[in-house]
């Protein structure tokens, strides 16, 4: 069974795991720019995709932000953030499988506590709204129970072949 029948059959039990290998399948992203450790849950009927980021002091990012205070930069959870809404993206609507996604607009971001090294990052989709290549949906940011980010992202939906001429 190959990963689409796997996933697809997953997707008809309403709640799925997707690991990083299949994290790779979904999203063009790599080290040191892959933020998702994991995807454990999604529910095609709720629109709802829960991932899972693994804050480590072994980040790159953390040796300049901050050497005495590490902190992980809200760009980089925003970044996270993206990222687990393209894979709940790419694993809810099969026809965008082989599009890209780029981001559009953040709209109502908050901060409400800083993440350090050794947190792990529960990231929660809720919703797409969908009107031709632009998407949108809403997006939480956890770290033990408690919302650390929130946001609402906007994303373009663009073909891959497109984006190198």
């Amino acid at each position: 069974m190959n990963f689409e029948d796997k996933y697809l059959e997953g997707i008809k039990m309403k709640k799925s795991e997707i690991k990083l290998k299949e994290i790779f399948e979904l999203l063009p992203h790599r080290y040191p720019f892959l933020m998702i450790d994991k995807v454990v849950e999604v529910d095609i009927e709720k629109e709802y995709v829960k991932a899972i980021k693994n804050v480590t002091i072994n980040e790159p990012y953390f040796m300049g932000h901050f050497p005495e205070n590490p902190i992980m930069p809200g760009v980089l959870i925003l970044e996270t953030m993206a990222q687990a809404a393209g894979v709940g993206l790419m694993a809810l609507f099969p026809e965008y499988k082989g599009r890209l996604f780029v981001l559009a607009g953040i709209d109502k971001a908050r901060f409400r506590q800083p993440v350090y090294p050794g947190d792990t990052l529960i990231i929660e989709v809720q919703g797409f709204r969908r009107k031709g290549n632009i998407i949108k949906t809403a997006i939480t940011a956890k770290v033990n129970e408690k919302i650390v980010a929130s946001a609402e992202i906007t994303a373009g939906i663009l073909n891959k072949e497109k984006t190198n001429e």
